[in-house]
């Protein structure tokens, strides 16, 4: 599978998003993702599920050095030693001595970015994260990040698939040389039905949502999570690595709606 090269890390650009997936279900989608050739599993502390990954990563017979796991940092544990307790507790139900990347999961007005990317720093070079990033932040939180507190980010993790502009993030990440992961790229199910991204994947004996992945995982400096419990629909996403999109399939995409939100930021923790 192909990878991103980031802060020192290589990461899986086809990754097992989790959001929702709990229990001995959870555990589950994550041993068969495994089995499959998934190398790249997303979670986080405000998901509720890190104890039921942890086991499934336990019950499978990949090596550490094989795998990639990402957890994250709600925004109420913003503050130094509450990120080093979040941190302690996730650790801790993955069953891992350490994470591959660790995220600030949204931004809030409160938070003191430099005191948070210095106890991030921390974590890292006390190698307990091998690199540290962001989730949901808009292009001027990063440039602060960046540019003034000089964090190395290894990606900004949004909401990102083919009815959404990403644009300006997007470009601005490209300059810096920073992944974007993208959450939701398959807008929760709602491409199942998209007549455009049927009559595409018709073309090349591909479901739309197979269609959709592949548009995103074209892009340099992209990677996708899409969430999927069943074995099926873990392997549906893996074959869509096998679709060729052509330009003319690329300009019908192109002509999409680009305004359709999964995750509206009205509802999440806020920031200026």
């Amino acid at each position: 599978m192909d990878n991103l090269q980031t802060q020192g890390i290589s990461l899986p650009r086809l990754g097992l998003g989790t959001f929702r997936m709990q229990g001995d279900a959870c555990r589950a989608a994550v041993e068969s993702a495994l089995a499959l050739g998934y190398r790249h599993i997303d979670t986080a502390e405000m998901y509720g599920n890190e104890e039921p990954i942890g086991a499934g990563i336990a019950a499978s017979a990949i090596a550490r050095k094989d795998l990639h796991v990402t957890t994250k940092v709600w925004h109420e544990n913003l503050a130094p030693d509450a990120i080093r307790r979040a941190f302690d507790a996730s650790l801790k139900k993955l069953r891992l001595d350490h994470v591959d990347l660790y995220l600030v999961h949204w931004p809030s007005r409160e938070m003191n970015l430099p005191a948070i990317f210095e106890t991030l720093m921390k974590l890292k070079d006390e190698g307990r994260t091998r690199a540290i990033g962001v989730a949901n932040f808009t292009t001027a939180l990063l440039k602060t990040v960046v540019e003034d507190i000089k964090a190395p980010i290894a990606c900004n993790q949004i909401e990102y698939h083919v009815m959404l502009d990403q644009t300006p993030v997007r470009k601005y990440l490209a300059a810096k040389s920073i992944p974007l992961v993208a959450y939701c790229p398959l807008a929760q199910g709602r491409f199942a039905t998209d007549e455009t991204l049927a009559k595409i994947g018709s073309k090349h004996d591909a479901t739309a949502a197979q269609v959709a992945l592949r548009w995103l995982l074209d892009q340099d400096g992209v990677a996708a999570i899409p969430k999927a419990s069943r074995s099926e629909s873990q392997k549906a996403n893996l074959d869509a690595l096998k679709v060729k999109l052509d330009d003319d399939d690329r300009k019908a995409i192109d002509a999409l709606r680009k305004d359709m939100r999964c995750v509206n930021p009205g509802f999440a923790p806020a920031w200026d």
